[in-house]
């Protein structure tokens, strides 16, 4: 009761849905959310403290960008594991398409469902495209307590896995 109570606040607070809202910066507290996942299951961002989190944002689940990006996280995934880090990734697609997706990929990380766009609109990654609104390609390391430790903005997702490796490697003093 208290998260549903939680999530209306924040579409509340949100009010009309602008796409004019800047990204978090490093340094800040990354901004919370509850989303449901391809698994079914809502997950809470404050339940991944204490591991590094790379939260990436995509426009649509089947595309070629955005699978050739899916596709590199999951082949760098045990990298990631060894760096305690979790991928996350995020677009307006409904949690029916994102599992589809991840059976067809092969893919063991998580996909949110944000179809309202307001967690997009939280992290400055949301466009207007006609009558829907879709999640843009950007992406943002989250440390274990919870600040945006790096941010990139238009991603390019042939490069994109090796280099927040490489910027894992260097924000862990690795």
């Amino acid at each position: 009761m208290s998260r549903l109570i939680l999530t209306l606040s924040l579409v509340l607070a949100l009010g009309a849905c602008r796409t004019d809202v800047q990204p978090p910066t490093v340094g800040d507290e990354a901004p919370g959310f509850l989303l449901v996942s391809n698994e079914g299951t809502e997950v809470d961002l404050a339940d991944y403290r204490g591991q590094w989190v790379v939260l990436y944002f995509y426009p649509k689940d089947f595309t070629g960008g955005c699978t050739t990006e899916a596709r590199n996280f999951q082949r760098d995934m045990e990298q990631y594991e060894a760096r305690n880090t979790v991928i996350l990734g995020v677009s307006t697609d409904n949690a029916d398409s994102h599992a589809e997706f991840c059976a067809k990929e092969g893919l063991s990380f998580k996909l949110l469902a944000d179809t309202k766009g307001i967690v997009s609109e939280s992290y400055g990654s949301v466009r207007e495209a006609g009558p829907a609104r879709v999640a843009v390609r950007n992406s943002f390391v989250i440390d274990p307590d919870g600040n945006v430790a790096q941010v990139y903005m238009g991603v390019d997702p042939d490069t994109h896995s090796e280099a927040v490796l490489g910027d894992l490697a260097r924000l862990q003093g690795a």
